[in-house]
C-alpha cells in the first residue's frame, strides 16, 4: 500500500485531507483545525490548497453566515472511511 504524505510533521495523507475536504474543509485553516496538518512547519500548505482547489466549496455559505461549516463527528467519520480504504 503507497501513503503519499502531504504532512510529514503530523503524517497526515492525502487521502485524509481529501476525507477532510469532503466532510466541508474549505481552506488549510480548516484542514489545520481538523488534524494539524500545515500547523507546524508550514511546508505542507501549499499541497494542500492544490488538493482543495479553487473550486466552489459546498458549505461555503455556512463559513458567511458564520457558522460552523465542519462537524467533528463527521470529520472523524470521513477519516475513518478513508483510512480504512
Amino acid at each position: 500500500m503507497s501513503r503519499v504524505y502531504v504532512c510529514s510533521c503530523f503524517g497526515v495523507t492525502e487521502k485524509q485531507v481529501k476525507a477532510h475536504a469532503d466532510a466541508g474543509a474549505c481552506t488549510p485553516r480548516q484542514i489545520a483545525s481538523a488534524c494539524k496538518a500545515g500547523t507546524d512547519c508550514g511546508s505542507c500548505v501549499r499541497r494542500i490548497q492544490a488538493i482543495l482547489g479553487r473550486g466552489n466549496c459546498p458549505r461555503r455559505d455556512l463559513v458567511d453566515q458564520g457558522r460552523p461549516a465542519l462537524a467533528a463527528d463527521v470529520t472523524a467519520e470521513a477519516v475513518e472511511v478513508a483510512e480504512a480504504a
